[in-house]
């Protein structure tokens, strides 16, 4: 069985949100800068997304009970903590504030998996439905590539606007994202 072309694409679109709406607001509130860094981005949420459907397949519906029962704390927390960092740092005065700059490290390595949690749940629908995942990962990891770099722009052209204290909206995003990620699990 095969998913279609525009089905996979309706999905990895929606996918793809997820790390959109964070590198707009890492860029937004001036936590990034510079070509690297939207690069840095980009790059490893694309991976992640492309990557995580692989892991839910191999997988398979062996785990699928264990893993449904914990990821949506898990992206809870990783969004929570990173989104209340970017809210304490965007309430700093700017000069006191050394941005935590999300497209380095453990952030990075913490944002992608957060934002990639439901790609691996997807992975695991697709072993369930016996649905090939090599096709539907590469569509979903260039589409998550192309509308962060997308979504990294436009964080430019917002934080030019609104300055440094973005962050504080973006933090609230994270946040948002993570509880959204709970009532989805809770409402079934």
């Amino acid at each position: 069985m095969d998913v279609g072309i525009v089905e996979t694409l309706l999905l990895a679109v929606g996918l793809a949100l997820d790390a959109s709406a964070v590198t707009i607001s890492a860029r937004a509130s001036g936590q990034t800068s510079g070509f690297r860094a939207g690069w840095r981005l980009a790059f490893h949420f694309g991976l992640f997304q492309g990557l995580m459907p692989v892991a839910g397949w191999l997988l398979g519906y062996s785990f699928a009970s264990f893993v449904t029962a914990y990821d949506h704390w898990i992206a809870f927390s990783l969004l929570t903590l990173i989104g209340v960092n970017m809210v304490r740092s965007g309430l700093r005065p700017q000069d006191e504030s050394p941005p935590l700059d999300p497209s380095k490290g453990w952030t990075l390595v913490l944002l992608s998996l957060a934002t990639s949690i439901d790609a691996f749940a997807v992975g695991l629908s697709l072993a369930m439905l016996e649905v090939a995942v090599w096709g539907p990962a590469v569509i979903i990891g260039l589409v998550t590539m192309g509308l962060s770099t997308a979504a990294y722009w436009l964080g430019a052209r917002l934080g030019a606007a609104f300055g440094h204290r973005l962050g504080i909206l973006g933090g609230l995003v994270l946040i948002g994202l993570g509880l959204e990620t709970l009532m989805r699990h809770f409402q079934g």
